[in-house]
């Protein structure tokens, strides 16, 4: 395909020598006439989600695509990038920017908000003080030692107050949500319905007045301050406490390949729930991989190739176009469609038989592919541990560090690895530089070679493969029911991401009635019976 992607580990020759294959051919097919699915064939399909760059630097690009055969050749980034974008493509891309932009413009507006709600929070009480100095300080009254004493109060309560609001609200936001958190949102308009009031009393009954008590109004702004420290302990029962009793029973499944887990819930909305869903996904699910899914797939489309019809009466003879004549075409058709069925039911019923084979010799490779990565592991490993007793003879200048040693011995391990992820195709999910990573890691830590082996003998959570898999990765939450409303009985929604979705379904927890019986201890007293024969 002339508008083909192409980066190879191969060498540089072997990519010189595509090139000018790749250029001969290009020459060639110019002379051709394009066919009606040219289009298609032109059309390149990029799946960026919108928090990664869309045009990366060359390293990240070369990582993310290198060669499958980095086992038995080298890692050079040849050949060129050429891509044709179509028009959906590019609408699609414009699309992605703009709510990209917006999720952005809507982040940095609540924040200001937030931040705006908070400095005018913090200096209300403050205002309250300065105020009559400025206006009438001739006619305040002095204020006594109960008043200084007010001060410190005011201001050990602002303290405790600001150390508060850092620690609940002034965190890194872990995920950006569809809609306004209610209880924010409840616990703002409070904040505002309260400073509001407070304004309204101290402008009506102090500032038109010019009141001249001034330990009153010190009274005034510590009371305001009292209530903002109610108003915290409100939003730390709403917001941290209300949820931690377990009231629902989530059950979790993956749509591609049925992987269940199950978790408690408390009273949370249903877009709270799915954010606490996806946090535990990442921990607790095995790492999404769809090449394991399409074998179900190349098995079927197999079956169906290998299906022929034949007409045993011969041609039929040419007629002119008709109504009738296409009436029989349709019959002929229908007739062809209804063997192509009957035979591939014939043949469904011996199909669990080559299933049997198939997935055994499959299990025969793994064994066999398995077995000779962990002798190749342990003898690289054996040679790591003869170079540390040796390094102790030798110059300073000779002694390697952690990752010379696992570049030293990955060569030796390389082919057998790289032969086991293809047959349990993990290829995908581990590049040259995350392994030779894990094993400066392992070697660093004087891991043995099963530590070493356990990230690619067992599929592990998503958290463990690289940050590309996990860290841009957009989730759409699709529900029947509003997303701000808390979950129910029987509540249904779906997590969908670009490969698969999470279908989610609630249950609410029983109630459970327990009884209590009492048992005397007085009552546990035994006989033993003797019989008068006995067995000889």
């Amino acid at each position: 395909m002339d508008t083909e992607s192409t980066y190879s580990g191969y060498s540089y020759y072997s990519g010189r020598s595509r090139g000018s294959h790749r250029h001969g051919e290009r020459s060639r097919d110019r002379h051709k006439p394009r066919s009606k699915d040219s289009r298609s064939e032109k059309s390149v399909t990029i799946n960026a989600p919108p928090a990664e760059p869309l045009l990366g630097d060359s390293s990240v690009r070369a990582e993310e695509t290198q060669d499958d055969n980095w086992g038995e050749t080298t890692t050079a980034v040849t050949g060129t990038s050429e891509h044709s974008l179509s028009q959906e493509d590019i609408v699609r891309i414009t699309k992605d920017l703009e709510d990209s932009v917006g999720l952005d413009c809507r982040r940095y507006l609540t924040l200001t908000l937030a931040a705006a709600v908070g400095l005018a929070v913090f200096l209300t009480p403050l205002a309250f003080l300065v105020l009559p100095h400025l206006l009438w300080p001739e006619r305040l009254q002095a204020c006594g030692t109960a008043c200084e004493g007010l001060f410190l109060s005011v201001a050990f309560k602002l303290l405790i107050l600001l150390l508060a609001v850092w620690a609940l609200f002034f965190r890194a936001p872990r995920a950006g949500l569809p809609r306004v958190a209610v209880f924010r949102a409840l616990l703002a308009a409070l904040v505002l319905l309260l400073v509001v009031a407070y304004w309204l009393f101290y402008g009506v009954r102090i500032l038109d007045s010019q009141d001249e008590n001034y330990q009153g109004i010190v009274l005034y702004a510590v009371s305001l301050v009292d209530a903002l420290l109610f108003v915290h302990y409100l939003a730390v029962v709403l917001l941290e406490l209300r949820h931690l009793q377990p009231s629902f029973s989530v059950c979790v499944t993956r749509s591609t390949d049925g992987e269940i887990r199950q978790y408690n819930l408390g009273q949370l909305s249903i877009q709270r729930a799915a954010l606490a869903i996806l946090e535990n996904y990442y921990r607790d699910f095995a790492v999404h991989n769809p090449a394991l899914l399409t074998a179900s797939k190349s098995r079927a489309a197999k079956h169906l190739a290998g299906l022929k019809v034949y007409n045993v009466d011969g041609e039929f003879p040419a007629t002119p176009s008709g109504p009738g004549n296409n009436a029989a075409a349709a019959g002929l058709a229908h007739s062809q469609s209804r063997a192509m069925i009957a035979a591939a039911a014939r043949r469904r019923d011996t199909s669990h038989n080559e299933l049997y084979y198939e997935e055994a010799e499959h299990e025969r490779r793994v064994r066999k592919r398995r077995a000779r990565l962990v002798v190749a592991v342990e003898e690289a490993f054996t040679h790591i541990k003869r170079l540390q007793e040796d390094e102790q003879k030798k110059a300073p200048g000779d002694v390697m560090d952690p990752r010379e040693a696992a570049q030293a011995i990955f060569p030796s391990m390389a082919r057998a690895l790289q032969k086991y992820l293809r047959t349990t195709k993990q290829q995908h999910c581990h590049s040259m530089e995350s392994i030779q990573q894990h094993l400066a890691f392992c070697v660093t830590n004087n891991m043995t070679p099963k530590a070493f082996l356990e990230s690619y003998l067992t599929a592990g959570p998503t958290m463990q493969y690289g940050r590309e898999r996990w860290l841009a990765r957009q989730w759409t939450l699709i529900s029947e029911a509003s997303v701000t409303s808390g979950l129910k009985d029987g509540s249904v929604f779906l997590l969908k991401c670009l490969d698969f979705s999470l279908v989610v379904t609630a249950k609410k927890i029983p109630y459970i009635q327990l009884s209590e019986e009492y048992i005397d201890p007085k009552s546990h007293k035994f006989v033993l019976r003797l019989q008068s024969e006995t067995s000889v």
